[in-house]
């Protein structure tokens, strides 16, 4: 049987139940592809129905305060992806169109080559290829290709390899499937080439390594951080502070106030970073959290901070409750902080 034919077969049959998958409105489907980027499928499923509720259309989410998408984004990380999106939006409600080729979509601001070509594919029709890092697993390992995918030259290669596995009846479910088969079969470390619908033919398995293909990246060595993080309690509120829009990370959210570590040992650095008199009290305990490269490990710790809200020039500070907390974005690291606090 034509490898293609496989594929969707297979496709059809042990595919996960995934909520963006049972639509292919361009709408929700570009959704699911922005949260997708960067972000593990299980932490997508709950974050992109609730996402939907809050702004349904293109229309809602064009109308909305940033401040309000972005809180409704919390928990998912790479927040300029929602302010991508959202200015998206604006452009999309303006030309009142929304792009159906690769170019105009890719003209979009957010939308790369991969999600230009997943959702001109499985909103449009259009026979184009992706290349994710699960598709170019599954390529690489197909054609034993040693050769890094990242590089130009090899991509061309993997996407003409990709695109002859594409139904043109199906473009969009083939992508799916390739992407699908990179996640649950042909995994990094332990690929379960037995059960793969594209076993025959596979190169990689016929050299009786293919975990050889893709070569293994270097990586960039973990950073390691030590902070303590400073609780503050006011008439059941806690005190938050706004990090700037130019934040090269989490610009715009809202985080729990906290110096580095080996700083812990006076109140005083906390003071120099945001104002006020503080004082510190017992530790809650610590918690742990990694992002992109970064491993950081917070000790929790209750604090007093004199003089009301006084904090330095150029930060914005306020105080929250557990549904004000809602409406604000903030990072899944202020979830943990406050867990472990209220457990303590």
């Amino acid at each position: 049987m034509d490898p293609a034919k496989r594929l969707l077969e297979w496709y059809d049959a042990k595919r996960r139940d995934l909520p963006w998958r049972k639509t292919t409105a361009w709408y929700p489907v570009w959704v699911s592809e922005i949260m997708l980027q960067q972000t593990r499928v299980e932490t997508v499923v709950s974050a992109y129905e609730v996402f939907l509720e809050r702004f349904p259309s293109v229309g809602a989410l064009a109308a909305a305060p940033i401040e309000s998408v972005l809180a409704v984004w919390s928990g998912l990380g790479y927040y300029r992806r929602a302010r991508l999106l959202h200015q998206a939006a604006l452009r999309v409600v303006a030309q009142e169109s929304f792009p159906t080729e690769v170019d105009g979509l890719r003209a979009l601001p957010g939308i790369g080559e991969y999600t230009a070509s997943a959702i001109a594919s499985i909103c449009f029709g259009v026979a184009t290829p992706v290349l994710d890092g699960n598709v170019e697993r599954v390529i690489s390992r197909r054609l034993a290709s040693a050769d890094d995918p990242k590089r130009a030259a090899t991509r061309d290669g993997l996407r003409a390899a990709a695109a002859s596995l594409l139904d043109p009846a199906r473009p969009g479910d083939s992508n799916q499937a390739l992407m699908e088969l990179g996640a649950t079969i042909c995994t990094p470390r332990a690929p379960r080439c037995s059960v793969c619908p594209l076993g025959e033919g596979c190169q990689g398995l016929t050299s009786g390594s293919p975990t050889n293909y893709p070569p293994a990246r270097v990586r960039r060595v973990t950073e390691r951080q030590s902070r303590v993080a400073a609780i503050v309690n006011r008439d059941s509120r806690i005190l938050l502070v706004r990090l700037p829009d130019s934040s090269p990370t989490l610009g715009g959210t809202w985080e729990i106030p906290w110096v580095a570590a080996e700083a812990s040992q006076s109140a005083a650095e906390f003071a120099e970073r945001y104002g006020g008199k503080w004082s510190l009290g017992p530790s809650r305990g610590t918690v742990k959290h990694a992002i992109t490269y970064r491993a950081i490990e917070v000790d929790v710790r209750e604090a007093f901070l004199e003089g009301g809200d006084h904090v330095a020039e150029g930060i914005e500070a306020g105080w929250f409750d557990r549904a004000g907390l809602g409406r604000v974005p903030h990072s899944s690291l202020v979830e943990k902080i406050l867990r472990r606090a209220a457990s303590s």
